[in-house]
């Protein structure tokens, strides 16, 4: 996984001779007025900070002006917008349910989906061309394809998947992280006594007359913002939106988005589908076709997302985030030749888009081409990607393309750069070199740290269960696959490596039983199901 660069700024011009700051003698030197020039109107030195923005200095200036007049509707507005901007985040992109929302949702949807229908059952088949098998590329514990860019929904496990209730409240790494609950930034204060501001909140949106407002198209978008976005009220925007839509005679698509992202808040995904579709209808717009396909994924449509998305990018050819979007469906659900012909039309329109290739370069890897993986990896490191997923990728394509002299020194540059969450994975991947080469001492030890620094990786003790078979300690052996079988129940070896080791030891009823849900796991898997049929044989000799 990779992490999103930043969007470079806008060129800003400023002058090249430095503007004297006076102070007199009692003025507060770090007060926002000492800051303005002679001469220069104070409404537009704080309007020049928000178009830079400097948020904080704009609300302390507008903040100074209502002081002296508080019924500026100019500055209100003005600070409005930057207190909103403060705290806004863009939410077009597909969120993480929580274990909360997920259990008290009401939505009822399909209880035994086709393969490729549901984002909780993706394909699972290993003879697609071009499509590595669940043998090759590792699943998440909702069983998807693990993606070459971490994002949210891509670790996680909903309570109505192959992990079920207990792996959803387990988090992306069971033990090692809280689970989703809630998302904190949308969290509301209840009680004054826990507001932070001095002299109480900025806007009171409870005491205010929202049908007066609903009056002035300019102050009620701000207004409606800032209860949404700083406020955490979506009752109470949903309110103000309504009154704006019919005093608009509801053709304003502003309003109409407005509502569906309510609606959506709320939890009230049918009403909140109609909303955006009217919008669409009034003015077709690139992020309203984005929040109705969040809509129909949130529902468990995805095929009904991939036409809304194929729709927008017909609308708008030029835009990448509905290409994205769509690229994101079909990883999802384990059309991986699909996402990758998506990618790839995202990176024609924006050469450096990083999701893009990340995912291709994951894609290229596991489909054993470790050399095209290795150029896209090049790729992020010139421009700029420096974390420790890039430098373990890179070391994990030098080796498995015999480049063995580059091999050691980008491991040794993701462990300097590596923190708590990773530290673990690049140990694991150590293990995996040194098996490679065939030192098992090596392996045994890095495996050894990785399960240390995170008592709860998985992969790590299954592999460690297979060095202490080797051994001969087929008890540890038994205890590292039952660790794995508990920790994560979406790998199938350890399931089949379990139920080899029970076979081998004569407890054949066990080892049908492991060999059953390693077939949950990977119902294609040739060696699980070898097994079983010599498991039912020796069944029908009894």
């Amino acid at each position: 996984s990779v992490l999103l660069g930043q969007r470079p700024a806008r060129r800003l011009w400023c002058r090249r001779r430095p503007v004297p700051v006076w102070s007199e003698p009692g003025m507060n030197p770090s007060s926002s007025s000492t800051s303005i020039p002679p001469g220069v109107d104070p409404v537009f030195m704080a309007m020049h900070r928000f178009n830079r923005g400097q948020y904080d200095e704009c609300v302390a200036l507008c903040s100074e002006l209502l002081f002296t007049n508080a019924f500026d509707q100019a500055v209100w507005c003005l600070k409005t917008r930057a207190l909103t901007m403060q705290a806004y985040v863009d939410d077009l992109d597909f969120e993480e349910e929580g274990a909360a929302d997920v259990l008290l949702d009401e939505n009822a949807t399909a209880a035994l989906p086709r393969p490729g229908t549901s984002l909780n059952r993706p394909k699972t088949q290993s003879n697609t061309p071009g499509q590595p098998g669940m043998g090759m590329r590792p699943v998440s514990a909702s069983g998807r394809p693990l993606s070459g860019y971490a994002r949210p929904g891509t670790g996680s496990a909903r309570p109505d998947t192959k992990a079920g209730l207990s792996g959803a409240l387990a988090g992306a790494k069971p033990g090692a992280s809280r689970p989703m609950t809630a998302l904190g930034r949308l969290v509301r204060l209840g009680t004054a006594s826990m507001v932070q501001e001095a002299g109480g909140p900025f806007i009171n949106a409870d005491r205010l007359d929202l049908r007066k407002y609903a009056q002035r198209p300019a102050l009620s978008r701000a207004l409606f913002d800032y209860i949404l976005y700083v406020d955490h009220n979506p009752k109470k925007a949903l309110e103000l939106a309504s009154q704006a839509t019919a005093v608009a005679k509801y053709n304003d698509w502003w309003w109409k988005e407005r509502l569906g992202k309510c609606y959506y808040m709320l939890g009230l995904y049918r009403e909140a589908e109609k909303q955006f579709a009217s919008s669409i209808k009034t003015q077709p717009m690139a992020a309203t076709y984005l929040e109705l396909a969040n809509v129909s994924l949130r529902l468990d449509q995805p095929k009904n997302a991939l036409l809304l998305y194929a729709q927008g990018a017909d609308r708008f050819p030029a835009d990448t985030t509905l290409q994205l979007g769509a690229a994101r469906v079909h990883e999802a659900l384990g059309d991986l030749p699909l996402a990758v012909a998506q990618y790839k039309r995202v990176l024609a329109m924006d050469p450096s888009n990083v999701e893009a290739i990340a995912c291709i370069a994951a894609h290229h890897f596991y489909s054993d081409q470790p050399e095209l993986a290795l150029r896209f990896y090049r790729r992020l490191l010139q421009m700029g990607v420096h974390n420790t997923e890039i430098w373990t990728n890179l070391g994990l394509c030098c080796f498995y393309a015999s480049q063995y002299d580059m091999t050691l020194s980008c491991l040794e540059r993701a462990l300097a750069l590596a923190s708590d969450d990773a530290m673990a994975d690049v140990w694991y991947n150590i293990g995996q070199v040194a098996i490679g080469i065939g030192d098992l001492g090596l392996a045994y030890q890095a495996f050894k740290i990785a399960v240390s620094v995170d008592a709860n990786h998985a992969d790590s003790y299954a592999n460690l269960g297979v060095l202490e078979l080797r051994k001969g300690h087929i008890d540890a052996a038994r205890s590292n696959f039952q660790t794995v079988q508990l920790l994560a129940p979406q790998m199938f070896e350890a399931f089949y490596n379990g139920a080899l080791l029970a076979y081998k030891l004569g407890e054949f009823q066990e080892a049908y039983d492991l060999a059953q849900k390693a077939l949950t796991a990977f119902p294609e898997h040739a060696d699980s199901l070898e097994l079983l049929s010599q498991l039912n044989q020796h069944f029908s000799l009894i």
